[in-house]
């Protein structure tokens, strides 16, 4: 059987993805910037850390927001028999923090109020300073061109009422990967991880199925 495992965004922790968890057993891998506060290294010490927590394999290794980039980078690793990118937040055009700030905004307004204070908590949790780090570290990573190099399935999940990944950026990361694929979920925005659990398990699902079939074929 193929074990999720998921990177946490921005400053989450597992709490972000506790009603997803609930739905569909996964671990989870806190790393500095994303639930843990301390120095933050580059993407691929990021990843080389989240590699060697793997565990065994084989697993569908599932990121969210800024985890992706990390996923991303990770994903040549044999155990990888799957990626999931929920809101790839790399969008070049959110690089200068006006643009970033004015679609955080846009975003979180269309975010159901309940969870924001989760998110708050979290953010505090982890340290603005880390935050900060991870954002500067993360946000010029070529998601795009490392996906290139990914042979396993690909799986992109948007909220279509997510400005911080928008449908073309989305469909751009998609199409990067050369088993790559869209997937959005209506009403959702940026923290469909926590707000749609259900429908974000039901893509885990059908992504572990198709990469346990394109490993079969490979085999």
């Amino acid at each position: 059987m193929i074990r999720p495992v998921l990177v946490p965004g921005l400053g989450l922790d597992t709490r972000s993805s506790a009603r997803l968890r609930a739905e569909l057993p996964a671990d989870v891998v806190l790393l500095p910037g994303m639930g843990l506060p301390g120095p933050v290294p580059s993407v691929d010490r990021l990843a080389a850390l989240l590699r060697d927590r793997l565990g065994a394999g084989p697993v569908l290794l599932v990121g969210h927001s800024q985890g992706c980039q990390v996923a991303a980078a990770a994903a040549g690793d044999p155990r990888v028999a799957g990626v999931v990118l929920l809101g790839p937040t790399t969008d070049p055009r959110l690089r200068s923090a006006r643009r970033l700030v004015l679609r955080w905004l846009a975003t979180a307004i269309g975010e159901p109020w309940w969870q924001l204070p989760l998110v708050a908590v979290q953010w505090l949790s982890t340290g603005p300073s880390a935050m900060r780090r991870l954002w500067r570290s993360a946000s010029p990573d070529p998601i795009d061109v490392r996906l290139g190099a990914v042979a396993v399935p690909v799986t992109v999940v948007r909220g279509t009422r997510d400005r911080l990944c928008p449908h073309d950026w989305a469909a751009a990361v998609a199409a990067a990967a050369p088993h790559g694929r869209l997937v959005e979920l209506p009403g959702a925005a940026h923290m469909a991880v926590q707000t749609h659990p259900r429908e974000v398990a039901r893509v885990l699902r059908q992504a572990r199925s198709a990469s346990a079939a394109h490993r079969d074929r490979r085999a």
